[in-house]
């Protein structure tokens, strides 16, 4: 059984996904992309209320489920 090492980038699927100094900000630090957290959702376009804290993030639309992370 493989143990989660945290989020899952959505640039590179790796597991090594970090908030980032700002809130809403994020970075992975295996293919070093940026990522901010989004209130539309980049693939069906539906409005989100941002949680901003890292450990209660929601980063899934609730819609769709796509990432709600868009890449800086």
């Amino acid at each position: 059984m493989k143990d989660e090492v945290g989020m899952a980038c959505p640039n590179c699927r790796e597991p090594w996904l970090r908030p980032a100094n700002l809130p809403g900000r994020y970075r992975c630090v295996y293919c070093l992309h940026r990522f901010e957290l989004c209130s539309l959702c980049p693939d069906c376009g539906a409005h989100s209320t941002i949680v901003r804290m890292s450990n209660t993030a929601i980063l899934s639309c609730n819609a769709c489920s796509a990432s709600m992370l868009r890449e800086i």
